[in-house]
């Protein structure tokens, strides 16, 4: 099976690229079928390894991968190169060949561009990055890089966990305050207890536009609802991860 790309219906500055792989493609097997980039799942380290390569190939660029904590810090990709995964939820780079990834299986990639072409960025934003600050802590470092505002950056959110699947607690719900409340839709259990279907890519949205980014596409695709498609860890538990990536040309 050839390695699938999704479409991403974005109108990129001149010079960028970017790719989200899908499940397709890989030599991996059972429940990490078949092109699993994650190192960090229980896969068999030889497989992983030929899909990366198939990978990289396919996007041309030198991929910085990280250690995702489900944090907030942000790094300097090219600083990375040829270094062990930094412990990080994003980055960003101003050089050539140098690409941006996240890897995903329903938290959300977002990718970021400054549309004088100057910088990009790849942030991974599950509930908790997102009510922590990573989108505003990277929007801080590619402005800077870009020398721009967050006006002129523009945002392509992936695929995630999708708002009739996200179902979470009072933890959750609290994270995000009164500003996040418009975004989770309160359900009764049968047991009594209170849960909430939380908009993740909605919580995303919010945040970009608080941000002052006012062009975002994307967030349409839910990974628990296209298992043939997609690796969701919310579905399957042991599974793959797809990887996400931004570079410049």
């Amino acid at each position: 099976m050839p390695l699938e790309s999704l479409p991403m219906a974005w109108a990129m500055p001149p010079g960028v690229g970017a790719r989200m792989s899908t499940r397709a493609g890989g030599v991996s097997a059972g429940p990490f079928a078949s092109l699993n980039l994650g190192d960090h799942v229980g896969d068999e380290a030889a497989d992983v390894a030929e899909n990366r390569r198939r990978w990289c190939a396919a996007i041309g660029a030198d991929p910085c991968w990280l250690r995702q904590v489900h944090g907030t810090d942000v790094v300097d990709a090219a600083a990375l190169r040829g270094q062990p995964a930094a412990q990080a939820d994003a980055s960003w780079t101003d050089r050539p060949g140098v690409a941006c990834v996240v890897l995903v299986a329903d938290c959300l990639p977002l990718l970021m561009a400054a549309r004088n072409g100057r910088a990009v960025a790849a942030a991974h934003a599950g509930w908790r990055g997102l009510a922590g600050g990573v989108v505003e802590r990277t929007l801080d470092a590619l402005t800077q890089a870009a020398g721009c505002g967050a006006a002129e950056i523009d945002v392509w959110i992936g695929p995630g966990i999708g708002p009739r699947q996200f179902e979470v607690g009072a933890d959750v719900f609290a994270a995000f305050g009164p500003a996040g409340r418009g975004r989770f839709v309160a359900r009764d259990r049968a047991d009594g207890s209170l849960r909430w279907l939380a908009d993740l890519p909605g919580l995303a949205r919010d945040r970009l536009a608080r941000a002052g980014v006012h062009k975002v596409s994307g967030g349409t695709w839910c990974t628990v609802e296209e298992g043939s498609r997609f690796f969701s860890f919310r579905r399957d538990g042991v599974t793959g991860r797809m990887a996400t990536g931004i570079w410049i040309e």
